[in-house]
């Protein structure tokens, strides 16, 4: 059984590079990049943040590495 959290880190990276979200001029908020619920599972984006998975250019809009 696959846990949540890795299901929702794996679908939030597909959907950033899928938008093109790769540097800090092209970041998106977690809606734009079509994130359903972009404001469910705050824990997950947090610690995607602090293992450097995604980056955040003002806590609202992110891009991936």
């Amino acid at each position: 059984m696959v846990p949540v959290p890795l299901i929702r880190r794996n679908y939030i990276l597909r959907k950033l590079r899928r938008c093109g979200a790769d540097c800090p001029e092209r970041a998106v908020t977690l809606r734009e990049a079509g994130v359903f619920n972009p404001d469910g599972f705050p824990l997950v984006t947090r610690r995607m943040i602090s293992q450097s998975l995604i980056c955040t250019v003002d806590g609202v809009r992110y891009f991936t590495l």
